[in-house]
């Protein structure tokens, strides 16, 4: 039996303003969205994993410097890169999750890896690069990582003492970054992946959801594939993923009516701003956010193509 296929991606959502983005800057945007969701659909076409999709996906936003993951990660208080990631598969639903990793290209194969060939579900910052290197992946110089505009992003941060989910002096100023890809395959799975570069000038090592699973990712079969972007600390504490997929499990909801009570409930009420990605097991996608913006794509079920950045989109 083959199942109807599909994938989304979000690259990140918060306040994202038209007038406050130049034209050349929107449309590289969404050339690097779509250049993702193709990615991953290619992959479900031929047959392939819903998991090896959605990373698929995320590794072409993490290797843009347009979006907060991978090359374009912001930087520490001490002007360094540390990222997380985390994926999931939803048949038997293993998981893989990093944190806090500094000379990982492509943290999300990394996370894959861990799934894959890990004992453990979750590694961090030292041991995790130490078990990359066993696995083949290069060491990669923190200069790879290094832009201008994150480094001016910083020294503003760092003269207000303040810290920012992304972008500072652009044109995107308040948006959470992160980047994510769900999927469903032709055989049924539901896989989800998520990666992140964290805040800029954070201090102590913090970890947001990215790497949480069932705060930021999350993909049961036979329910739903959901990944998340915003205000980090927020999404742990209401567990937005595990949520939304509770409501669809026990309640009976669609997705659509699951991640709209979630992400407009108590999340917002707490200050929780950012939004999901989620994908059913008939293939249903669903965008819901509570903020200006997500820079989201997607292809569905009828293989048609959807390229989006501001809510009234």
């Amino acid at each position: 039996m083959s199942f109807p296929f599909a994938l989304a991606v979000h690259g990140g959502a918060g306040t994202i303003l038209p007038e406050q983005m130049s034209a050349q800057l929107e449309a590289n945007i969404r050339a690097a969205l779509a250049q993702a969701v193709n990615a991953g659909h290619k992959i479900l076409a031929a047959g392939g994993d819903a998991l090896d999709a959605a990373v698929a996906a995320v590794k072409v936003l993490e290797d843009s410097e347009h979006f907060n993951a991978g090359k374009g990660s912001v930087l520490t208080a001490k002007e360094m890169v540390e990222m997380d990631a985390s994926v999931m598969h939803g048949l038997q639903m293993q998981v893989g999750a990093i944190a806090g990793v500094r000379h990982i290209k492509n943290p999300v194969e990394l996370a894959r890896d861990v799934m894959h060939h890990s004992a453990h579900a979750f590694l961090i910052s030292e041991g995790a690069e130490e078990f990359a290197f066993k696995q083949g992946h290069l060491f990669t110089e923190q200069d790879y990582f290094f832009t201008d505009r994150r480094y001016d992003q910083l020294m503003v941060l760092k003269e207000s003492g303040d810290s920012a989910l992304s972008e500072a002096s652009y044109p995107d100023d308040n948006k959470h970054g992160t980047v994510g890809a769900v999927a469903l395959d032709q055989q049924g799975n539901l896989a989800a992946a998520t990666s992140t570069g964290g805040i800029a000038n954070k201090r102590f090592g913090r970890v947001g959801d990215s790497a949480i699973i069932g705060a930021g990712t999350l993909a049961e079969n036979g329910n739903v594939a959901i990944s998340s972007t915003g205000v980090g600390e927020l999404f742990i504490r209401k567990m937005v993923a595990s949520d939304i997929a509770a409501r669809m499990r026990y309640l009976g909801e669609d997705v659509k009516t699951a991640s709209e009570t979630v992400i407009h409930g108590e999340l917002k009420t707490l200050g929780g701003e950012g939004g999901v990605i989620a994908i059913d097991k008939q293939g249903e996608i669903h965008f819901a956010l509570n903020c200006a913006g997500m820079y989201r794509a997607s292809i569905d079920i009828e293989g048609k193509l959807s390229i989006k950045i501001f809510a009234n989109e």
